[in-house]
């Protein structure tokens, strides 16, 4: 007889979370079962249910994790630049770059069907996520960077621009090979894109 699996693991949670993660790169969120990620993590099928009551929530806490970790490099990005219009675009070129890293979280986060399942813990990190965006739009808006105007259109025209750009270059359908590539496009477009005032280009 073979032997049975354990119930118990001294890192179930982490465990279970880097199974849906190689399993979502396999495939992807439609395929994904709770059965399938407890038999890659190498735990009995019942042992997920320790911590998440179905796949939906597994995959809601994948969704978390990479909106915590989009927002800490977005954060960090801009610690080092000079003026609001430099953090801002430096906060774009980072979300497309964690699109190309990261991309199984970034599929979960936008394409899985997850937001009926919705954990406070997700929702508070794509808020947050969110919340950092609209802060830099309004730092520009408040130098005289970006014209006055309605707060969240601005940060939703960004987070459009950049997330069309992420999308397109998660699903190859951009004619470059490399990061670097995609992400010199990225700066072209954010460079074209923005409503910046010219007179305030100049120190960027």
């Amino acid at each position: 007889m073979g032997r049975e699996k354990p119930y118990h693991h001294a890192h179930l949670r982490e465990t279970l979370l880097q199974a849906a993660i190689q399993l979502i790169a396999d495939v992807g969120p439609t395929g994904f079962t709770l059965r399938e990620v407890a038999r890659r993590a190498g735990v009995s099928h019942n042992a997920p249910y320790r911590h998440f009551p179905d796949g939906e929530h597994l995959l809601a806490e994948v969704a978390a994790q990479g909106f915590r970790e989009l927002n800490q490099a977005m954060v960090k990005a801009t610690k080092h630049q000079r003026n609001s219009v430099g953090r801002l675009k430096h906060a774009g070129l980072v979300y497309v770059e964690f699109a190309l890293r990261r991309p199984e979280h970034f599929t979960v986060m936008f394409d899985a069907a997850v937001s009926k399942h919705e954990t406070s813990d997700s929702a508070e990190a794509a808020e947050q996520a969110f919340g950092t965006l609209v802060s830099l739009v309004k730092s520009c808006q408040d130098e005289g960077r970006l014209p006055s105007g309605e707060l969240r259109q601005f940060a939703l025209l960004a987070w459009s621009m950049v997330h069309g750009i992420a999308k397109l270059a998660t699903a190859k359908r951009l004619p470059y090979e490399s990061t670097a590539d995609v992400l010199k496009f990225a700066k072209f477009v954010i460079d074209e894109s923005l409503p910046v005032r010219r007179k305030a280009q100049r120190s960027e």
